[in-house]
């Protein structure tokens, strides 16, 4: 693990900072223990470290990265999202390319918490305070744990929770060890524990996999009463979310010190963005990928004074991208961005996002704008174009022929 001592002198690092990203939450506790973490790995590390949120709470990444470029030339990016899903393999990256596009800084992107021998000793000891408030102890009783996770659409962060609760079991004397999940995947929760209900376990001992103490917390805690409530030859309850555990400071220091040092790996061979998996392959592809963090990213730009919750976005019935990199700016794409967006607000029918992105790959064929979720990519656009774009396929779902460049 890492320390002041093992990382060489401070002064080394005097023109450095970390950057502490947490999803963000309008529970202002849960945003406290983010920037409470980033405090204790600024003592563990002896630099500077600032935390900042995706969404929901501020500083943004935009403006996090804004203010560390007036006082430090070289940012590394540490994660506090348990797995690698949407938010660190798209959103983060696309801000980071956004801030190196906007500032001269070096910027080490880190990857996400993630799997840690450090992480098993604190799912450990929740267990262990479970077991003893309950009054059993998993070697002389049956008891069994389920370690429930968030739920993602990424099968690699789904992956990850089922390997976690596999090396929580070995080597322990639980009777057993489930992975299971709040919702968005398979198995839930409620599943799982009726299901555990059949093997007839003297205890069951229930952990959030989350960061903090919040809705999703509490929805584990009540559908674990419910449980105990419905099987009374059972003892279940739900243990403590990981919180700021001290033990936390060794993993998001080893993921800084990889990221610094340009040893991070990735799950590369499995993640659903590079390979074709069996019910992912619409997800194939950079330039979806990149699409979709766009859209989230824009958003959450008009949120700031929404009172709902997390991820409950009100979700455009169309997401339109045009290209303004070199080759399509050159082209007149700008000019096509805006006359688009103007269309848009004068039309009473227009539900879209529209927004700039990056190089979309076709290069000379530009400029090029692209209609998610149709997947319908428009080149050699003009302004002059962008009046049909919005009234017959925004407006009516009329694809403009003569304009298509290619379907996906």
């Amino acid at each position: 693990m890492h320390t002041p001592d093992d990382t060489a002198s401070t002064s080394a690092f005097d023109d450095e900072a970390v950057l502490l990203i947490g999803h963000g939450s309008r529970r202002e506790k849960s945003n406290e223990q983010v920037r409470e973490l980033a405090a204790g790995l600024e003592s563990r590390l002896g630099i500077p470290v600032d935390a900042a949120f995706l969404e929901l709470a501020k500083p943004s990444l935009e403006e996090a990265f804004a203010e560390l470029a007036a006082v430090v030339s070289r940012v590394t990016v540490v994660h506090c999202s348990l797995f690698a899903a949407s938010h660190v393999k798209n959103d983060v990256p696309l801000a980071i390319e956004q801030a190196r596009a906007t500032h001269d800084l070096e910027i080490d992107n880190g990857a996400h918490l993630g799997i840690h021998p450090a992480i098993l000793d604190l799912l450990d000891d929740r267990a262990a305070a479970v077991e003893a408030e309950l009054g059993v102890d998993r070697a002389d009783d049956d008891v069994a744990v389920v370690l429930c996770g968030r739920g993602s659409s990424d099968p690699d962060a789904n992956a990850d929770v089922h390997k976690l609760a596999r090396l929580l079991y070995e080597g322990r004397a639980f009777d057993r060890v489930d992975a299971s999940f709040i919702g968005v995947t398979e198995p839930t929760l409620e599943e799982t524990l009726h299901g555990l209900s059949k093997h007839r376990p003297d205890a069951v001992v229930v952990l959030p996999y989350m960061l903090g103490d919040g809705v999703l917390t509490q929805r584990v805690r009540d559908w674990t009463v419910d449980f105990d409530d419905d099987y009374p030859y059972v003892s279940a309850l739900a243990g403590e979310p990981l919180g700021t555990d001290s033990r936390l400071f060794d993993v998001l220091a080893d993921r800084w010190q990889e990221a610094r040092s340009d040893s991070v790996e990735m799950s590369c061979d499995t993640c659903k963005y590079k390979v074709d998996l069996e019910g992912y392959e619409e997800d194939v592809g950079g330039a979806r990928a990149m699409l979709r963090a766009l859209a989230h990213q824009e958003a959450h730009a008009d949120r700031e004074n929404v009172d709902d919750e997390p991820h409950t976005h009100d979700a455009p019935a169309k997401h339109v991208a045009v290209c303004t990199n070199r080759t399509c700016a050159d082209m007149g794409s700008p000019a096509v961005l805006e006359r688009l967006r103007q269309e848009a607000r004068d039309s009473a029918h227009c539900d879209a996002r529209i927004t700039r992105s990056s190089c979309l790959g076709r290069c000379g064929d530009g400029p090029m704008v692209a209609v998610y979720p149709d997947g319908i990519w428009y080149g050699d656009v003009e302004a002059s174009d962008a009046e049909r774009i919005v009234s017959d396929h925004l407006d009516r779902d009329r694809i403009v022929s003569d304009l298509v460049d290619q379907t996906l």
